[in-house]
């Protein structure tokens, strides 16, 4: 895998979790530890983004 489509999958990942967040948010019985959870890996994605980017 080279490092264009690394990036993009990352990207996916992230998106992918963004929309996860904002459903669970959104849901009356939303589990706040699962929100934070998946917080946690979206910021770890846009980390990891980052760092590739600027290499």
């Amino acid at each position: 895998m080279n490092l264009g489509s690394h990036l993009q999958e990352l990207r996916r990942k992230h998106q992918t979790l963004s929309d996860q967040v904002e459903a669970e948010q959104r849901s009356p019985a939303s589990d706040g530890l699962q929100v934070m959870t998946l917080k946690k890996e979206k910021l770890k994605l846009k980390e990891e983004i980052s760092r590739l980017n600027h290499t």
